[in-house]
């Protein structure tokens, strides 16, 4: 079997969009902002996402809106919708003869992002493609690539193929989310700009040398970030797939009814 290429890594990274449509998975991002170390999701796209605790406590469900951006035309500003993956109207991405994905339609054709949970590393997770393509800090014109890949290997995650790259942000590497707790790897060069730009961010004495970094060869997900050396060796997050486009009812993504009580809101019996 071929050992997947720097190029092929890329293309797995901008994919997850085209590659499924429900996913369920336990995660785990020991530390950070997921209120409990372990937790359960559903997520069915475009809009839906349901999140447990291992014993089945409900932390929370998601109904995202459809994203509009405003347009102005020669007959004044108008708002449209953008289209999502599966839509008649969504624009195609460019397909390399493998099925991965080459090039995304601009952000301004389409909406790519799934619903969130807490932060938008849920999002850069769900779809890694800021380790691919980077951007220009300015401009956000591409600028080459994200990451500097020191070797891409071929193996096996929590019983799932998957592609495991060793890498380094480069100065283009542009996340979804700039505030180093959101981004999938944190990057003295995005703290910077962030900090330069008098954003909230933090300039930290020490970085990660490199990061390891997983996708899962059938979703394109980011199913492991871990960083190697620096302050916090391993510190990122890891997934465990458990099934792929399985068929999910509406049912499960309805809360339950809450009553008010004197002392707050709590569940109807």
């Amino acid at each position: 079997m071929t050992t997947p290429s720097t190029d092929d890594f890329r293309a797995l990274a901008r994919s997850s969009p085209w590659r499924w449509s429900t996913v369920r998975f336990v995660g785990r991002r020991p530390g950070q902002t997921w209120q409990v170390d372990d937790l359960r999701a559903w997520v069915r796209r475009p809009d839906r996402l349901r999140v447990e605790t291992l014993e089945g406590g409900l932390i929370q469900v998601v109904r995202s809106d459809r994203q509009h951006i405003g347009l102005m035309t020669t007959d004044g500003g108008r708002t449209v919708e953008l289209p999502r993956p599966g839509d008649e109207s969504a624009p195609a991405p460019e397909f390399r003869t493998d099925g991965l994905v080459l090039r995304r339609p601009s952000t301004w054709e389409m909406s790519l992002d799934d619903p969130m949970y807490q932060d938008y590393f849920w999002i850069a997770m769900l779809d890694p493609v800021e380790l691919a393509d980077g951007r220009d800090p300015e401009t956000l014109d591409p600028a080459g690539p994200a990451l500097h890949v020191d070797s891409v290997a071929e193996i096996e995650h929590e019983g799932r193929p998957a592609w495991e790259a060793v890498v380094r942000p480069t100065e283009a590497y542009e996340p979804r989310c700039a505030d180093g707790n959101c981004a999938l790897l944190r990057s003295r060069y995005v703290d910077v700009r962030e900090v330069e730009g008098g954003g909230p961010g933090e300039v930290l004495s020490e970085y990660p040398d490199a990061f390891r970094v997983r996708l899962d060869v059938g979703t394109g997900v980011c199913v492991l970030t871990g960083a190697i050396g620096g302050p916090t060796p391993g510190a990122g997050h890891s997934l465990r797939i458990e099934a792929v486009d399985e068929p999910i009812a509406d049912e499960l993504f309805v809360e339950p009814r809450r009553l008010f009580r004197r002392h707050g809101w709590s569940p109807a019996q």
